[in-house]
């Protein structure tokens, strides 16, 4: 390798890659990482210094994928803090909640602008026959979860549950800490600032324990989801083409990829906090081990599920209110945590479908809490659970009602088990991928904290072995190009 190429190589690493997010997965991203810890291991115990130089590298981090666009962030930052410092020192009530929608009414605007404004146009061109032209508009990523964590630590202020910082830069610190832009989990201030403010040292534990995550996380995404997305994306854009079968595996297989995408996602975002000596809690807590609704949403995406209760679904009257009011809180939340996965009515009815999901669920409780916890009941329980959200993921992942309807009607008039042989023999190393994704999911959680357990404490060698292996797996599965999150385009 010549100088020239060390030298353009550098320059690429370090240049705007436009509409080209850095992922996680991608050297280039380490290979950035591991000279960001390198500074940061002298910087960490200096706080203010540390929260600068976090803050630099998070909005070049930002600014690498979403352009000048990422100035939105330090301007969030800037208004949002001040305005939880005038409405925290403001004494009457109506100024307070001036304040407070003001914040919200900025934050949710630009959201709404930049998320929403051709989803809105193109509703009413449907609707009305309308001709507005639609807008060129970039959508920043990473904007739908810090603005979320703005949202959260005003309303914390203005509830009086945590005290404004009295610090710009621990603020920015927080919105941009670039382990949580792109896709969180979403952080409440309450829990996060005093990590900042702690004299606490970054232990080995921590470390290795972030270590393990990454590897794990790495795992997830780069060997199995991508290997198996390769499968699912032909199925979904053309359903026609596939038998009923097909189909029906080509649905099992996506409610495996979105777990271990953005489940991926969420372990090396917090494994590399915890290699910083942050705690940002667990996101996921295997959600296909649920044996109702409700207890799924407590185990999937965690953060966002925590989020929505405590600033949709309380302030609209949580459970206080009758019967009734209850069931259309749960629709109502729902129907906003669906649009806010994307511009689309097809994620609006997916959580549409949910909230009528987990409204049935609360109907029904009286009796199904009346009924034995016995090994049929609870299995009967987990299959009606388990089918019915990987059934609605179909609405979450089709491009549109039409391909939507044809799979699934596809799956209902022209299935046929006489495929299942030829199918594995065909895709044998899909099928064997996907019977580990769930085989491992599984497994009870005591287990999967035994084996971080005996990571933690095994020698470095052993370390760097396993290591070593995963990379080559991704290396050996590698289907040609890094493929986005899931979750980034939300």
């Amino acid at each position: 390798m010549t100088f020239q190429q060390i030298t353009d190589g550098i320059i690429a690493l370090f240049s705007r890659q436009p509409r080209d997010p850095l992922l996680f997965t991608s050297g280039s991203f380490w290979l950035l990482f591991i000279g960001f810890i390198l500074i940061y291991a002298f910087l960490c115990n200096r706080k203010n210094r540390m929260m600068l130089y976090v803050a630099t590298f998070s909005l070049f981090f930002v600014y690498l994928s979403n352009g000048l666009v990422f100035l939105l962030l330090p301007v969030t930052a800037i208004y949002d803090f001040f305005l939880a410092r005038r409405l925290h020192n403001c004494k009457n009530k109506k100024a307070r909640k001036a304040y407070l929608l003001l914040s919200i009414s900025l934050s949710v605007g630009i959201l709404a602008y930049f998320k929403y404004a051709n989803f809105f146009l193109k509703t009413w061109n449907d609707l009305f026959a309308g001709n507005f032209s639609m807008l060129d508009i970039f959508l920043p990523i990473g904007i739908s979860f810090y603005t979320f964590q703005t949202i959260s630590y005003v309303v914390d202020v203005y509830r009086e549950k945590i005290k404004p910082t009295d610090s710009l830069l621990q603020y920015l610190f927080y919105i941009s800490f670039f382990p949580l832009i792109f896709a969180g989990p979403i952080m409440r201030a309450g829990k996060f600032f005093p990590q900042i403010t702690d004299d606490k040292k970054i232990d080995k534990a921590m470390i290795y324990s972030g270590l393990w995550l990454v590897i794990l996380g790495i795992a997830k995404k780069a060997i199995f989801a991508d290997y198996i997305a390769q499968y699912n994306n032909w199925v979904f854009e053309n359903p026609l083409q596939y038998s009923g079968f097909e189909g029906l595996m080509a649905v099992i297989g996506y409610t495996a990829q979105i777990y271990c995408d953005f489940s991926g996602y969420s372990d090396i975002s917090i494994g590399l906090a915890s290699i910083m000596g942050f705690d940002l809690g667990k996101n996921f807590n295997f959600p296909y081990q649920a044996c109702n609704l409700s207890d799924f949403w407590r185990r999937w995406h965690i953060s966002l599920s925590s989020w929505m209760r405590d600033y949709i679904y309380i302030p609209l009257g949580g459970n206080r209110a009758g019967k009734f009011r209850i069931y259309m809180n749960n629709l109502i939340t729902m129907l906003i945590a669906g649009l806010w996965h994307g511009a689309s009515w097809m994620f609006v009815i997916w959580g549409g479908l949910h909230g009528l999901g987990l409204i049935i669920h609360k109907l029904n409780k009286p009796w199904l809490d009346k009924l034995p916890d016995t090994k049929p009941v609870l299995f009967l329980s987990w299959l009606l659970t388990f089918s019915f959200v990987a059934f609605l993921w179909i609405f979450f992942r089709a491009p549109n009602m039409a391909a939507c309807s044809d799979l699934i009607t596809h799956i209902a008039l022209d299935f046929d088990l006489a495929y299942a042989i030829p199918f594995f023999y065909a895709r044998k190393t899909w099928c064997i991928l996907l019977a580990l994704i769930f085989l491992l999911h599984m497994i009870r959680p005591a287990w999967h904290e035994r084996i971080k357990g005996w990571f933690i404490r095994s020698p470095w060698i052993a370390k760097a072995l396993l290591f070593s292996i995963v990379i080559q797996l991704v290396l050996q599965f590698s289907t040609g190009e890094v493929q986005p999150f899931i979750y980034f385009r939300f």
